[in-house]
This record gives structure tokens, C-alpha cells and sequence, in this order.
């Protein structure tokens, strides 16, 4: 027979792997998503637009081209989150939702990296022509940095698919709709005497000799 001390080192090896998943996919999701939030507020194009007075010069962030990888960005912190306070069958499809914000950032980057629409509706209001278009229109790396975040996260969101029945979820020692913990009663302690009940006489006795007061006043 096994003895407990030796099943013991096996329970904490067997651990070590839903740990080291759990970090890995932590820091992922957090910088993915902070990296992604970042990149979005950096200029993604650059470019001039001609006015009467010469070229103008114009910047699109990538807030301006698109909204999708700042938003999926803030969704996937708060599926990370939600990750833990789910289980089983919930925390599958908290991981998948995580998984596709992390591939939506990607995507929704990549095909922001070449976008130029944004400049061109800028270059319009300044020139106040609706057909003006920029000049000398140039791309900057951010739009990639963006995707790096998203893979990011999407690697957070695969990690939670395969190793999240192993992840620990939030306590569970709580009373339902109060938050407060349950009091836990110290080893060797009695239980607590049940109130007397004056319709038995064997009752009365009892709280009479442990100094309580029967009638409850």
C-alpha cells in the first residue's frame, strides 16, 4: 500500500506543469493585451495632403484606421479574468473567447499594416476636397507590433483550452450571496449546544447547568 507521504512528491509533480502553464499564460495575456492597447494609439500611416498653402502633414493612428484590436484587447483581459471564475463547461468558452480576441487582434492588425483609408478621409477634411487623397503615404511598424500582442493573447487563449481543467478557480469557502467566509470550527472544539426548547423539561435541565438562560431573554 502507498503510503500518503509517498503519493505526495507524485501530487506535487504532477502540479508543476498546471503552474507553469498558468504563468505562462498569465504573462501572456497581460502584455498581449497591454502591447495591443499600446500599439493602437501609435501611428500606423503617414502621409501629406496638398492644401493652398503646400502639404500639410497628416498621422493616422491606429485607433484611426481600426477599433478592433483596442477593443478585443480589453474583452481579452476580461476573459482572462473571467477564466478563473468559471469552471469546467464555462471555462472552455471563456478560454475559446479568449483565444479568438487574441485572433481577431491579429487579423484586424495585419489588415490595418497596409490601410489607407484613414489618411485619405483626413487629407479630405483638411483640403475640404471629398476626392483628395494623401501623398507621399508611408506605413510604420505598429500595425505588426499589434499582431505580435494578439498572438499574444491568442497563445494565452490556447494554453487555457488545454490546460485550464488543471488551473485553480476562486475560492469556493464563501457563503452564496455574502461574500463573508464560512467560520470554520477549530479541531477537538464542541459543537455549539442547540437552543433549549421549553416544551422539554430534559432541555431546560441542560441549559440550567451550562449557565444559560432557558427562556432565551
Amino acid at each position: 500500500m502507498t503510503s500518503s507521504a509517498d503519493s505526495r512528491p507524485e501530487t506535487a509533480a504532477s502540479a508543476r506543469p498546471g503552474r507553469r502553464s498558468l504563468a505562462v499564460a498569465l504573462f501572456s495575456g497581460a502584455v498581449g493585451a497591454a502591447v495591443a492597447l499600446l500599439a493602437s494609439r501609435q501611428p500606423w500611416a503617414e502621409g501629406a495632403a496638398e492644401v493652398a498653402g503646400g502639404a500639410f502633414p497628416l498621422t493616422a493612428t491606429g485607433s484611426d484606421v481600426t477599433g478592433a484590436p483596442a477593443a478585443l484587447a480589453i474583452v481579452g483581459l476580461a476573459a482572462m479574468v473571467a477564466v478563473f471564475a468559471v469552471r469546467r463547461a464555462g471555462r472552455v468558452l471563456v478560454a475559446a473567447l479568449l483565444a479568438l480576441c487574441g485572433a481577431g487582434i491579429v487579423a484586424a492588425a495585419l489588415l490595418g499594416a497596409s490601410d489607407r483609408s484613414a489618411l485619405d478621409d483626413k487629407a479630405a477634411q483638411v483640403s475640404g476636397d471629398a476626392t483628395a487623397a494623401v501623398t507621399g503615404l508611408a506605413h510604420t511598424s505598429w500595425p505588426y507590433v499589434a499582431a505580435v500582442g494578439g498572438a499574444l493573447v491568442l497563445t494565452a487563449g490556447l494554453l487555457a483550452l488545454w490546460r485550464g481543467g488543471s488551473w485553480p478557480g476562486m475560492s469556493s469557502r464563501y457563503e452564496r450571496g455574502t461574500g463573508v467566509p464560512r467560520p470554520r470550527r477549530a479541531a477537538g472544539a464542541a459543537k455549539p449546544a442547540a437552543p433549549a426548547d421549553p416544551e422539554r423539561p430534559e432541555d431546560l435541565w441542560k441549559a440550567l447547568d451550562r449557565g444559560e438562560d432557558p427562556t432565551g431573554a
